[in-house]
């Protein structure tokens, strides 16, 4: 198995460069690596105890691959699968699918790191891969908005990286849990990049222009796969050290709240997503103990919500709300809005009633408002009209249908979620929303401010953040 996992590892990397030389292949090359990592998470689901590999004794650079990282491995095999089927008559050139690939590969090496320099590497070569596939079309818009999120994101991991060099001289080890014994500043420094990077809480206001000004494509990846980099580390962090795990979740209410409060006034399809994938890692880090099954639902509903969003006659919710769309496509949106709402029948569900299930009762009230709060947001999407016209590029129901069949799948996962009281919450949740939608946000034109979201505003906001974190971690 430890072969397996290294070999594993490489093989996106070698792939990739290949697909430059074989461009042809390029497209069968890709989805068959797609197919092999997710025969590699599926088969995480079947060991019975976790794999360690130790790759540096003395630096502590350690690889750990259980189910946890199974969930997050699975989520990126399938929404990368689904990218590349949605491309597949595009003519996207072997750049796109070489590049989605180092992709893939730099984000799975993330999903079993143990310890903060091979993190460091996984998340920058990712990053270098997202600023690739951002600026592919090469407009003047796209190419901003690429240096604006690779800025960013690297003004993060230098704090990130000075906090991992103190943890190395606080544990003679760079390991994940060295932070059970590393000073605060530490702490503080490696969650200001690992918030920045994973879009967490006022760090992830750099998220929405990003999100919603790429390619469709791209924009799925993003938000269904590349912003998981970043949370995963959080997750596996909470899990090792306990000391750590309140505080995980205290970022996790306050995310699923100001994505979702956010998301309920915007007018703008994909700038709504972008604003609700926020809120949703909000939910996988409320409770890490089960936030992988979270991840996995997240990914794949939207990542399809993002190819469906590309697919609608205009971006603008208030036109849409007069202008019919096609009734095959809102059929697949409201399925994924469903799901993503916590409707029974879809992985949404299950992962909804797990997460509240494995709160703390601090937690509850709130997670329970941030739940209607994602019901009144993907009501926008429901009660659209529809009836219309419109043409879908060649690939789309492929993917799609890929994706859906994904969502409904998954139910087996935690099938014990189908009681009569979950059921039961989970329709109150989601008509309370409905309700809310129809009474108050239907016809609300208030429009929040984006000025937090602005480049300048994006570094002080870091500094702000990086006092709160000392605050925390010293009280």
């Amino acid at each position: 198995m430890s072969t397996i996992t290294i070999a594993w590892i490489a093989l996106p990397f070698f792939v990739g460069f290949t697909i430059y030389l074989l461009p042809k292949l390029d497209r069968y090359l890709a989805l068959l690596l797609t197919l092999i990592s997710a025969a590699y998470a599926l088969q995480l689901f079947v060991e019975p105890l976790p794999l360690t590999l130790q790759l540096l004794d003395n630096f502590g650079v350690t690889l750990l691959v259980d189910q946890l990282s199974g969930y997050f491995i699975l989520t990126n095999a399938l929404v990368t699968a689904a990218v590349i089927l949605y491309c597949w008559h595009s003519g996207k050139t072997a750049y796109f699918y070489a590049q989605t690939i180092i992709l893939h590969g730099s984000v799975n090496a993330a999903f079993v790191c143990s310890d903060f320099v091979s993190l460091y590497v996984a998340l920058e070569v990712s990053g270098i891969a997202a600023f690739l596939l951002i600026t592919h079309s090469r407009s003047d818009r796209s190419i901003w908005v690429g240096l604006r999120y690779l800025f960013v994101s690297n003004v993060g991991m230098l704090f990130y990286l000075v906090g991992a060099v103190l943890v190395y001289q606080a544990h003679h080890s760079f390991s994940f849990s060295g932070l059970g014994v590393a000073p605060p500043e530490a702490l503080a420094l490696i969650f200001l990049g690992l918030l920045t990077k994973g879009g967490v809480f006022v760090s992830g206001l750099w998220l929405p222009l990003t999100h919603s000004e790429s390619e469709t494509p791209v924009s799925a990846l993003l938000s269904g796969i590349v912003v998981k980099a970043g949370v995963y580390p959080l997750v596996r962090c909470a899990l090792i050290v306990d000391q750590l795990d309140p505080i995980i979740r205290i970022f996790g209410v306050g995310t699923a709240l100001l994505g979702v409060f956010y998301a309920v006034f915007e007018k703008d399809t994909k700038r709504m997503l972008a604003l609700s994938t926020i809120s949703q890692l909000g939910w996988i880090l409320a409770a890490p103990g089960v936030g992988g099954f979270y991840a996995l639902a997240h990914g794949l509903v939207k990542s399809a919500l993002f190819l469906i969003a590309g697919a609608l006659p205009t971006r603008n919710l208030n036109e849409l709300q007069h202008k019919p769309i096609n009734t095959a496509i809102w059929i697949a949106l409201v399925i994924t809005s469903l799901s993503i709402s916590g409707f029974p029948l879809f992985v949404g569900f299950g992962a909804k009633m797990l997460t509240l299930k494995n709160l703390v009762p601090a937690q509850e009230i709130v997670m329970n408002v941030a739940a209607v709060g994602t019901a009144i947001v993907y009501a926008k999407f429901i009660f659209l009209p529809l009836g219309g016209q419109g043409d879908v590029k060649p690939g789309f129901w492929t993917a799609v249908i890929f994706l859906i069949g994904g969502l409904i799948a998954a139910n087996v996962v935690y099938y014990e979620a189908y009681t009569v009281a979950n059921i039961v919450k989970s329709l109150a949740i989601i008509g309370v929303g409905w309700l809310g939608y129809f009474l108050i946000f239907r016809r609300s034109v208030l429009k929040l401010p984006r000025v937090l979201e602005q480049f300048d505003h994006l570094i002080g906001v870091m500094s702000l953040m990086l006092l709160l974190l000392f605050w925390m971690v010293m009280a």
